[in-house]
């Protein structure tokens, strides 16, 4: 029998289409002087990418938080997102927003 392979965004349980990945990049604060195609700030500052969605390896990344948990039974709806460096969603968890990194600019 063939071993299942589980990628960490399955672990996640949500995966996103490219057109939600851009949605929920809208919502991103946009910084005067800077492309906003490019480079925005999320709800705590933090500088985030979009093309560095799901990269924790990059000083710039950034994932989809669920303001209300899905564990707290909050839906897995736009209104319900936000774009979070990934820094600051992991610090968040399944709690409230903290803010681990904000950019001093």
């Amino acid at each position: 029998m063939p071993r299942k392979i589980i990628s960490l965004i399955s672990l996640r349980m949500f995966t996103y289409t490219n057109r939600e990945i851009v949605l929920v990049w809208q919502k991103a604060t946009i910084v005067p002087g800077y492309n906003p195609a490019v480079i925005r700030k999320d709800r705590c500052g933090a500088w985030i990418k979009l093309a560095d969605f799901g990269k924790r390896s990059s000083i710039y990344g950034w994932e989809v938080d669920h303001i209300i948990p899905t564990s707290r039974r909050g839906a897995h709806v736009l209104s319900n997102v936000q774009p979070l460096h990934w820094k600051n969603n992991a610090a968040k968890a399944d709690g409230p927003l903290v803010c681990a990194i904000a950019a001093r600019r």
